[in-house]
């Protein structure tokens, strides 16, 4: 279930409980007149079954009771009562089949951000991920590939193209670009440091490294890898599931691919190079268009499972008319 807290406009209330009267899915209305003080107004409060929560946000912004008031949405881990289970019974498909948009569009909106958090954590994934190619240490690569933020603005653009946002596309491109070349150049400096304090030398980036070599040696696997990952991410991201994440990042070498172009660089081995900055790559769009194709799968199922849904109940109604 989902907690809405509504303020709105006292003569606008009438309106806003009606709709949540009569919208399928949802239970414990609760209406305090004249509480609210900025903005000034009720607070209408009610819970509503996930599958119907997404429908329900957007008729209240098309009241516009974002504009005049606020729409406040929180997951409810635990609900006892008859009235919630009567209402996700009678609300249309699965709770965890059933996307919120809105909410989807904010925590992208969120981890697609060019900060400083951002790109520090990329930074240090990045030089990680350094280390474990140097060292031919497949530990320290797996490390890195879960520090590494990047996900957030690959299921950002995913989303924005569903979404038709061409600022969020905009934005995601700026974190995920911008991310990355910092954090190579912070690498590259990174392992000229590490060569003069002898930490680092030429002969370990040409040695066979058979546990990590695979990071500059793109093919059609690294693709279907970074696609299998961008739908599991993505519907990681939907289902509230967030916990699958760590899964996708340590499956996709997005990181220590950039990782090692960097140190490539720093060597002056554009062999190796080349062959990173086309593992990530294939990663990077492996992952846009799985979760790109995912999002738009689960847009056009939830759609059909709705229309379906009023058609069993135009005929009833009709009945009782």
């Amino acid at each position: 279930m989902l907690h809405l807290r509504l303020i709105v406009p006292a003569g606008r209330t009438d309106e806003v409980t009606e709709l949540l009267e009569r919208t399928v899915g949802t239970a414990h209305l609760v209406v305090l007149p004249g509480v609210a003080r900025d903005p000034v107004g009720d607070v209408v409060m009610c819970d509503v079954a996930r599958e119907a929560g997404d429908e329900l946000i957007g008729e209240l912004r098309r009241l516009g009771v974002d504009t005049y008031g606020s729409i406040a949405v929180e997951d409810m881990d635990l609900t006892l009562s008859a009235s919630a289970d009567r209402a996700e019974k009678a609300a249309p498909g699965e709770g965890a089949d059933a996307v919120l948009w809105e909410e989807l569009t904010e925590a992208t909106h969120e981890d697609s951000t060019f900060s400083v958090t951002y790109v520090s954590f990329l930074a240090v994934a990045t030089m990680l991920a350094a280390c474990g190619v140097m060292l031919d240490n497949a530990i320290l690569i797996v490390g890195a590939m879960a520090v590494g933020p990047e996900f957030g603005p690959l299921a950002g653009i995913s989303t924005a193209l569903v979404q038709r946002a061409p600022r969020l596309v905009g934005r995601s491109l700026v974190a995920l670009v911008g991310g990355f070349a910092v954090a190579m150049v912070v690498t590259a400096g990174f392992a000229w440091l590490l060569d003069a304090l002898g930490l680092f030398d030429e002969a370990m980036i040409e040695a066979d490294r058979p546990n990590t070599a695979f990071v500059w040696q793109p093919d059609w696997m690294s693709f279907v890898v970074a696609f299998l990952a961008g739908i599991a991410g993505t519907l990681s991201l939907t289902s509230a599931k967030s916990g699958a994440l760590i899964g996708v990042a340590i499956s996709v070498t997005t990181v220590p691919a950039a990782a090692n172009a960097a140190v490539a660089f720093s060597y002056s081995d554009y062999a190796q190079m080349s062959g990173s900055a086309k593992q990530l790559t294939a990663n990077l769009g492996g992952i846009v268009l799985a979760g790109t194709l995912t999002l738009l799968l689960q847009k056009a199922l939830w759609r059909t499972a709705q229309r379906r849904r009023r058609d069993r109940q135009e005929p009833s109604v009709a009945t009782d008319a």
